[in-house]
């Protein structure tokens, strides 16, 4: 490949990695009127302070069950428990939109109530996941889980929430990716597991997940980004958007998450993983408080 084709593939991917941070956020304000109505959210009282803090250690015990986990070789065991994740996630993503939109029948089922249109596309795609995954099948249902939970989280927490937990995880995320390198280590020991928790941009024409070649972070024959930095500064533009009558916040709050996202990109060169977050959620609560100033004007 010539030096133009290299840098031709390399715009490429960026561009492609920043489509799919915006897809993510229009996926989330898609859905975050039908998970209001349908209730779905994370936590009840979205002025609670806890529950930036509660969000926190989520994340905190969540990787370091994982890493222990693995530790002991059980790298099975997690594919089974994410795909599993995945599935609830698909179900609860699918059952609000359904049910806001009329679009499914539901019936009960030991006393409950279960969507059985949403179970139906949750076990179509949780089977091609399982049986076909191809990097647009694990980008296209990284795209469902990233806009729902974006979605979830943006209208259980006010922006003034959001924004506290983003200057968390930002902090975070930099010192687990330069510091401690666990992020690192997690990533590079999950990759090939082939479920959506990262979004997949080819380097090559032919490249597929299927054979697992290619699959190194970084130096491999693809570009891949956490969902975690498309979902959390998406979190602050759902957030904005049911908080404030005008959209300008939340317009502001994904306009700055893309320039950070392009400020980000300056960075981060093949085979160098780096911390997304310090760069997107930066952008993100700059973008988000111009929104506010112009909104109030």
């Amino acid at each position: 490949m010539s030096e133009e084709e290299e840098r031709a593939v390399g715009i490429a991917q960026y561009v492609g990695m920043g489509l799919f941070i915006t897809l993510t956020a229009v996926i989330a304000l898609i859905l975050a009127t039908p998970f209001e109505a349908s209730d779905i959210k994370a936590f009840q009282n979205p002025a609670s302070i806890w529950n930036p803090i509660y969000f926190f250690i989520l994340i905190i015990g969540f990787t370091a069950l994982i890493l222990i986990v693995l530790r002991f070789g059980a790298k099975r065991l997690i594919y089974l428990f994410m795909l599993a994740a995945v599935a609830v996630t698909l179900y609860y993503v699918m059952d609000g939109l359904l049910l806001y939109l009329h679009a499914s029948i539901s019936i009960p089922l030991f006393g409950s109530g279960l969507n059985v249109g949403a179970l139906i596309i949750t076990l179509i795609l949780s089977l091609l996941l399982y049986k076909y995954p191809e990097w647009y099948v694990i980008n296209a249902t990284g795209l469902i889980i990233a806009g729902g939970a974006a979605a979830i989280f943006g209208i259980s927490l006010i922006p003034e929430l959001v924004v506290l937990l983003m200057i968390i995880l930002a902090v975070y995320d930099a010192m687990s990716v330069y510091k401690t390198k666990h992020m690192v280590s997690l990533a590079e020991s999950v990759i090939d597991l082939r479920i959506p928790i990262l979004f997949v941009m080819p380097r090559k024409r032919n490249f597929s997940t299927l054979n697992r070649q290619g699959l190194e972070l970084g130096g491999g024959d693809a570009f891949f980004m956490g969902l975690g930095d498309a979902i959390i500064p998406s979190m602050l533009v759902v957030s904005a958007y049911v908080s404030y009558p005008s959209v300008v916040p939340a317009l502001g709050a994904l306009a700055g998450t893309l320039v950070g996202y392009s400020v980000l990109t300056r960075f981060s060169g093949k085979g160098n993983p780096h911390a997304g977050l310090p760069f997107l959620n930066t952008g993100s609560i700059i973008g988000f408080l111009i929104g506010l100033l112009l909104m109030n004007i």
